[in-house]
């Protein structure tokens, strides 16, 4: 049986190829939802929510899965586990779980946004607007 140690290590490792540790700036995730097909999800609590949240802007992609409850929309996951997906909340607290539960189930294309998901809501809009 694989110990926790070299499970830990499995999943850790691919991180350190990624610069920033895998974390994105808010230009980054638009790029990657724009030109990787990149999947989004936006991981904040209900109460945290503040407006529409990333699935309801309308952001191609992204998805609506509360920390809180994130266990109950595993299987809405892409089956690919190879597919990139971009993690994002308000600070990253949520995100950084989320992607270390992602990692966990296998996914090695994990990023978290490391700014506000607000940010790339605002942004998102303002380049929609006709």
């Amino acid at each position: 049986m694989e110990s926790v140690s070299q499970k830990l290590k499995e999943v850790i490792t691919p991180n350190l190829e990624k610069d920033n540790l895998g974390h994105v700036t808010l230009h980054q995730t638009r790029e990657l939802l724009k030109d990787a097909g990149a999947v989004l999800l936006d991981v904040r609590p209900p109460a945290k929510v503040s407006g529409e949240n990333a699935q309801e802007a309308d952001i191609p992609n992204a998805y609506y899965m509360p920390y809180p409850e994130f266990y109950n929309y595993v299987d809405e996951l892409p089956k690919n586990k190879s597919d990139v997906i971009v993690v994002a909340c308000l600070k990253g607290w949520f995100a950084n779980r989320v992607m270390g539960y992602l990692e966990m189930l296998g996914y090695s294309n994990v990023y978290v946004m490391d700014t506000s998901i607000e940010d790339l809501i605002e942004v998102h809009k303002a380049h929609t607007e006709k």
